[in-house]
């Protein structure tokens, strides 16, 4: 024990005595002593999270390594954004005293950079490993852990981040074990070692040696002034995702969209001016003063008018509030993934309307959830006291974290519901659907999810003055 506690300490001494060789450096830091440099890389809690990047971090790279291609890009900036943070444990070991709002957005920008090389792979056309590179780049999320500054800052406590950040993520990654469970290990122990990275790998490390957040030393040196940027930004919600970092969803879409702290420098890095681009429409430009323009309609133009059919179908605003402090409505969002619902309470329900290729985070419990009339559509709740029920719906997915006494589908084409271990005894309800499949937890904790197709044909059969009803049963010769 204390030889392998000697050969790291001088690999450690010798990675910064050099500043190369893939090692901590400190020079975005101040000119720190290299005797401090020693001091904090020696550190327990430094130790520990070397232990984490080799142990956890490591599985997943060498899952990576078989499968290729994007996935194995997706681990390697994985693999960057932690040993980011690393660097960034160091140096705040060796800081006097937490920085400013401004400060701590230069602070972080290192990590924040890799950040956005992840949600820059999941922009774009979709490939055959979407579901892996959204996983990934949403877990991502969870280092921002390091960002809080106290109960007031707009953040969970680091534990419970890291927790909730992981919970969008398993979305994505649940989808990768369902598609790969009967058809490639190599994918399947991929997702495995992604989910405990962070849970319980990241999550008790946190426990362990930050639960109340990043510890400042009260003897180090003063931060180094980072570059100055626009104040003010709007905080990411908490789950994560490194699709919350783009501009479609600069403007945040959680009740928790007004409390602004420190989490709010990871926002404030990655968008830029609004009105950049923008063309200013000139006099000549405008229709009342265009010369090519006439009063009368020609005849071509007339047919063209009244035989075609607008490209845009009339759709409702969007909209996501909390009406009469009772009921949450969300209501003809279109593409996007990063709806949160974070304050809400037993008595308040929520209702889901119109909306397509979105995805709604629902984190505490409510009332009862209703979706009605959605396409693509994936909702991730915690728990629900009355019922959850999904109507005139086509392809959505749903995933239940705690506990939900009933489920109700009607009329709906393709649902995919997933429980979990404390959610197995719910009553699920089902008319006029079809396609309707239950995914359960293994029978073991490291087993696979379990796939049921509830059935939608049936026998009805006259006998002794009553009709008796079984499921229809198909099986080959």
């Amino acid at each position: 024990m204390e030889e392998s506690l000697i050969k790291r300490l001088e690999a450690a001494v010798t990675r910064l005595e050099g500043g190369g060789g893939g090692g901590v450096t400190l020079s975005r830091g101040g000119d720190f002593s290299s005797g401090a440099n020693v001091a904090a890389a020696s550190d327990p809690s430094i130790l520990a999270y070397d232990d984490l990047i080799s142990q956890c971090v490591g599985r997943i790279l060498t899952a990576a390594e078989k499968i290729g291609g994007p996935v194995l890009d997706v681990t390697k900036i994985v693999a960057e954004a932690f040993a980011a943070q690393k660097e960034l444990l160091v140096r705040i070991k060796q800081t006097q005293q937490k920085p400013d709002m401004a400060g701590l957005a230069g602070f972080l920008k290192p990590l924040n950079d890799v950040t956005m090389k992840a949600d820059a792979m999941t922009q774009g056309k979709r490939n055959d490993y979407f579901n892996h590179l959204k996983a990934a780049s949403d877990s991502l999320s969870a280092l921002a852990w390091i960002a809080f500054t106290g109960k007031d800052c707009g953040m969970s406590m680091p534990i419970a981040h890291v927790e909730e950040s992981w919970q969008m993520a398993e979305f994505y990654s649940n989808k990768v074990l369902v598609e790969y469970r009967n058809k490639d290990a190599d994918h399947v122990e991929w997702a495995k070692a992604l989910k405990e990275l962070y849970l319980p790998g990241l999550r008790d490390y946190v426990k362990s040696h930050y639960a109340l957040g990043p510890v400042w030393n009260a003897s180090g040196k003063p931060v180094s002034a980072p570059a100055k940027g626009p104040p003010g930004a709007p905080a990411p919600p908490p789950a994560p995702s490194a699709s919350l970092f783009s501009s479609e969803s600069s403007k945040p879409s959680s009740s928790s969209n007004q409390k602004q702290g420190m989490s709010a420098v990871f926002q404030q890095l990655s968008s830029g001016s609004v009105t950049s681009g923008l063309k200013k429409v000139t006099d000549d430009m405008k229709t009342k003063n265009r010369a090519d323009r006439s009063g009368a309609v020609s005849a071509i133009e007339k047919e063209t008018r009244t035989t075609t059919k607008p490209a845009v179908s009339k759709t409702g605003p969007a909209k996501m509030e909390l009406q009469m402090g009772r009921k949450w409505a969300v209501e003809n969002q279109i593409g996007k993934k990063d709806l949160v619902i974070s304050e809400c309470d037993s008595k308040q329900s929520v209702y889901v309307f119109g909306c397509k290729d979105s995805v709604l985070q629902i984190q505490g419990k409510v009332n009862n959830i209703t979706i009605d009339k959605c396409t693509k559509m994936g909702v991730v709740f915690t728990d629900v006291v009355a019922a959850f029920e999904i109507v005139n719906c086509t392809n959505v997915e749903v995933q239940c974290q705690g506990s939900a006494p009933t489920v109700s589908v009607d009329n709906t084409t393709g649902c995919q519901l997933y429980l979990n271990k404390d959610s197995l005894e719910t009553a699920i309800t089902t008319a006029k659907s079809s396609e309707i499949n239950v995914m359960v937890p293994g029978a073991s904790p490291d087993g696979d999810w379990v796939e049921h197709a509830l059935p939608q044909q049936y026998n009805h059969v006259f006998t002794e003055g009553k009709f008796e009803t079984t499921p229809v049963s198909h099986s080959g010769a």
